[in-house]
């Protein structure tokens, strides 16, 4: 299995790890730990490098297969061996824009589910930019400038942000631990992972996050639509 170390720093740009699994067919390896996000949740995956001796391989993607994480390798040159030691980079200004995001979309979450009550029924992000369904069944402009200036207002709270993992009879004691329509967290999962900005909003959560909700910079509402009688999206952008 792979160590993830990204739940527990998000910050960590650069690790050192070793090879445990090389799959030529897909030109992927396994390393032993990870720094990389490997996607999920609505939120996209890592890109960066990994360094082998004095050879640079660009990472195209990272996915998560079972306990391991793949890391896909860009160039040509020959894929490194089981055994073989390596340091891995992220590419930081992708996965602190993800984060802002990440953070946003969270204070967007919290800030419905705290005023309205609204359940999350789906989303998705790239860098600074993404967008949320909730269960409203009327959304117009002048419930969206709230909402704006909502979120607005926890950015400048500066909130502190704080990651744990919980066992998960721990974790579902929790009041309304799961945000969204659907329960995604499997029976299997022993351990929850869950983020919490202090004051608005606890959830579980998998993915990165910046440390205080100042952090995130200014949110806007781009843009929100109708996807039917109870669902409708939301647009943000982050600036």
């Amino acid at each position: 299995m792979t160590a993830l170390l990204y739940q527990t720093d998000a910050y960590l740009k650069q690790f050192d790890a070793v090879v445990t699994a090389v799959d030529e067919a897909a030109r992927a390896v396994i390393l032993d730990r990870s720094a990389f996000y490997p996607g999920g949740g609505g939120q996209p995956c890592d890109f960066g490098e990994l360094t082998v001796s004095d050879v640079v391989f660009p990472v195209t993607q990272v996915k998560k297969q079972g306990g391991d994480v793949l890391h896909f390798l860009g160039g040509e040159s020959p894929l490194p061996a089981v055994g073989a030691p390596v340091s891995g980079t992220i590419d930081w200004q992708r996965r602190h824009a993800l984060m802002r995001t990440h953070t946003a979309m969270h204070i967007l979450c919290g800030c419905v589910f705290r005023d309205y009550g609204a359940q999350v029924t789906g989303g998705n992000m790239e860098p600074l930019e993404g967008r949320m369904d909730f269960e409203f069944a009327n959304l117009r402009a002048e419930l969206v400038a709230e909402i704006e200036a909502a979120i607005n207002r926890e950015v400048v709270a500066a909130r502190q942000v704080r990651v744990n993992i919980l066992p998960r009879e721990q974790a579902f004691q929790i009041p309304d631990l799961i945000r969204t329509k659907i329960n995604l967290l499997p029976e299997g999962i022993a351990e929850i992972r869950t983020v919490e900005i202090v004051g608005l909003d606890l959830q579980a959560d998998g993915g990165t996050h910046v440390q205080n909700t100042a952090e995130v910079g200014k949110i806007s509402v781009a843009d929100y639509k109708s996807k039917g009688a109870i669902n409708k999206r939301i647009y943000i952008r982050v600036r």
